[in-house]
């Protein structure tokens, strides 16, 4: 659910950008140093963001003529922490409102506060509350990536709802209907997210277990006994 392009008043455009805009240039100085520091990781650095990409560029029909969409950035913040993905997810963004008319560049601010932001924080959030809780990777995983998602719903309905109150009900109103408008689209995305995540996660352990124990997801295999 990508704001559309102009669909926000200028103010607000340029007030979610001012908001972004710290994480980003952040997230940009923590993938200079991850790829500095640990340059074997770039692959899979170039993987979280395509994976970012495609997931958030299907777009499913909602009501009233609006898109729901899955956002793909949990899994970023799982290997390589929220920041990182500030940078990746405004990246994608920005490529998708020039490539494929989804969102637009006016609200590339609000865009990239709701998904490269909110969303991978929530995530890593609820990752971690799992994995203290005793679950393990997968589980983490999934809430992981199912947080992320209606986070960025939620941030982005709020967005909508301080930009377009309601005449009678004003913004707590206009809150409801966007909730109410996605959540039939949203939350089953969320879930199917979540399994998504778990499916990536299990061929990453299956085929790509160094790299995990190397970025702390999982701990070192015993060596076998001679």
């Amino acid at each position: 659910m990508h704001i559309a392009e102009g669909f926000l008043p200028a103010t607000h455009a340029v007030g979610w950008t001012l908001a972004a805009a710290p994480f980003v240039v952040h997230g940009a100085r923590q993938v200079v140093i991850e790829v500095r520091e640990r340059p074997e990781n770039t692959l899979l650095l170039g993987a979280a963001g395509a994976f970012t990409f495609v997931l958030s560029a299907v777009k499913l029909p909602s009501f009233t003529g609006s898109s729901s969409h899955p956002t793909g950035t949990g899994a970023g913040a799982v290997l390589f922490r929220p920041p990182v993905m500030a940078l990746l997810g405004t990246i994608v963004l920005l490529f998708q409102a020039l490539l494929l008319a989804h969102g637009g560049l006016t609200t590339l601010g609000a865009n990239a506060f709701a998904m490269a932001v909110v969303g991978p924080w929530a995530g890593y959030g609820a990752y971690r509350l799992v994995r203290r809780l005793g679950g393990g990777l997968l589980p983490g995983v999934f809430a992981a990536m199912a947080a992320a998602d209606l986070a960025t719903y939620v941030t982005t309905a709020g967005q909508l709802a301080l930009a377009l109150p309601d005449a009678e009900t004003g913004v707590a109103g206009a809150l409801v209907k966007f909730l109410s408008v996605f959540a039939l689209t949203q939350v089953p995305l969320a879930v199917g997210e979540g399994l998504l995540g778990v499916l990536l996660f299990r061929t990453l352990t299956a085929n790509a277990r160094p790299e995990l124990e190397r970025l702390g997801l999982l701990a070192a295999a015993p060596e076998p006994t001679r």
